[in-house]
């Protein structure tokens, strides 16, 4: 009995231990998982942020050494004008030469946008509302506007160089003489190297696949003609790409290549110092998934080893802890003698059956003449006697009764569902077995112990200490009558 109810009570704290350890585990555990996703996006973030500002250090450092060459593009602008107005045929100027004494690319451009004379062999016949979109309006308004014109920072389209652009219109407004200077010779562009600072960040980060610069109209800065595909934005990304320059925001697209997620983030930057035609560049970052995968799959087995873990210690810590407060739970409802329920325990249950309305009967057993074995056989010869005749009654009764020990030698048995024939079948059988036990007892020592059973059925909405009081006065009847026998409660006034 001991053994079931500990069984029973550490599988009750195994359970409800690991509802708790596993409840708390999974709490942390989608916690976990979220601060890696936080770190992982953070980590991209800084990636974004560090070129951005990368690109703001090179435009602001640009501008405080602009005037200089702002001056001497407008110098070598006026000169060009002087030219054309003493010698109007384009055809007949020798570029390359001119290049070499301005030390400036040259570029003419007519009245439909179309680069149409240069020293820049590979923008001949450059249309840029063929190319660049909303620059070819910026384009003509210049070449109308009368006035010199100049930008910090641009692209060189053919080429991807980094270049300063300005523009000086003809008098007669037929053309627009364009001048391009590259900025990637100066100290500046060596001091704040926006492509040595890219190459640096995808170096350094794991998770990076590339990270390139391009132009609002979606040409990439600082690529070579021989890479193939890296000259424009991806047709499959133009629309993100667009919504980002678009919203002036943030934007990234995930796809799968190749079994691996790859995103696509696109960040653009507007220069705070442009002219008339503010000029935004836009940063892609090209990242995996692989280490975060990485990450969440090593906490995730770490996760599923520390529950094997808690739950092994759980049991362990269930057995240590059900056998330690099995025994004293036990006893506050068992005799410590017999082992069968005790008083608290007879009226908790006999009570609650009570309450089923079920035919409820009670059994007191009482031995006779108890106290002969103590006083001639002393203590534990009584103790002995009394062990034999509760395992006696656990022997005889049916699984759904219940037994249990008063106190000296008084138990009861309490029954369901048993007929008056059946209630005396088992007090003839505990009176012959009982006797059995007592026959050579009391013939080898010259005693008289016996036993007297008193049985009561209960009423209708009967309390239990009225059932126990009938049970009682009718095995108070039994030893009246000689002792050694069984009476029913109905039967006592016959």
């Amino acid at each position: 009995m001991v053994r079931y109810f500990r069984l029973y009570l550490t599988i009750a704290l195994i359970f409800f231990t690991l509802i708790f350890s596993v409840v708390i585990g999974i709490v942390d555990y989608y916690k976990g998982q979220k601060q890696i996703h936080a770190n992982h996006k953070r980590e991209i973030e800084i990636i974004g942020n560090s070129v951005v500002q990368s690109l703001h250090n090179i435009d602001q450092m640009y501008n405080l050494t602009d005037n200089l060459l702002r001056k001497e593009m407008e110098g070598n602008a006026n000169f060009l004008i002087e030219k054309y107005k003493n010698d109007l045929a384009f055809h007949e100027w020798d570029f390359q030469q001119l290049k070499k004494e301005l030390g400036m690319d040259i570029y003419i451009i007519d009245e439909e946008t179309t680069v149409i004379y240069s020293s820049f062999i590979d923008d001949l016949g450059l249309n840029f509302k063929e190319c660049c979109g909303s620059f070819a309006e910026v384009i003509e308004e210049r070449r109308l506007g009368g006035e010199f014109k100049h930008d910090l920072m641009d692209l060189q389209q053919s080429s991807g160089e980094l270049k300063k652009f300005a523009y000086m219109p003809t008098h007669d407004q037929k053309f627009l003489i364009e001048l391009s200077l590259s900025l990637e010779e100066g100290s500046v562009f060596e001091t704040f190297n926006i492509f040595k600072k890219m190459a640096e960040l995808e170096k350094e980060y794991k998770p990076i696949h590339s990270i390139r610069l391009y132009h609002p109209t979606g040409i990439s800065f600082r690529y070579t003609n021989d890479e193939e595909g890296t000259k424009n934005i991806s047709e499959e990304m133009r629309p993100i790409f667009n919504e980002a320059k678009r919203k002036n925001e943030q934007r990234e697209k995930t796809k799968s290549v190749n079994g691996e997620t790859i995103t696509y983030r696109y960040i653009p930057y507007t220069t705070e110092h442009e002219q008339d035609y503010p000029m935004t560049r836009i940063v892609e970052i090209v990242y995996n998934e692989v280490e975060l995968e990485g990450l969440l799959k090593f906490y995730r087995e770490g996760f599923i080893y520390q529950q094997i873990i808690i739950l092994l210690a759980v049991i362990v810590l269930a057995i240590i802890i059900g056998k330690i407060i099995s025994k004293p739970i036990h006893l506050a409802f068992h005799d410590s003698l017999t082992g069968l329920k005790n008083r608290a325990a007879f009226e908790v249950e006999g009570s609650k059956r009570l309450r089923k309305d079920e035919a409820v009967s009670l059994m007191m057993i009482d031995v006779d003449n108890f106290k002969q074995v103590n006083d001639q056989l002393g203590h534990l010869t009584g103790d002995r006697l009394l062990i034999e005749i509760a395992q006696l009654i656990e022997k005889h009764i049916q699984p759904d009764d219940i037994a249990a020990r008063f106190g000296g030698d008084e138990f009861v048995i309490i029954c369901s569902e048993k007929n008056k024939e059946e209630m005396t079948a088992q007090a003839e059988l505990l009176l012959q077995e009982l006797n059995t036990i007592y026959a050579s007892l009391n013939e080898q020592h010259a005693l008289d112990v016996s036993i007297s059973i008193g049985i009561a059925y209960a009423k209708t909405d009967e309390e239990l200490k009225a059932l126990y009081d009938r049970a009682d006065q009718a095995l108070y009847q039994a030893k009246e009558n000689g002792k050694n026998r069984y009476i029913f409660s109905g039967d006592m006034l016959l």
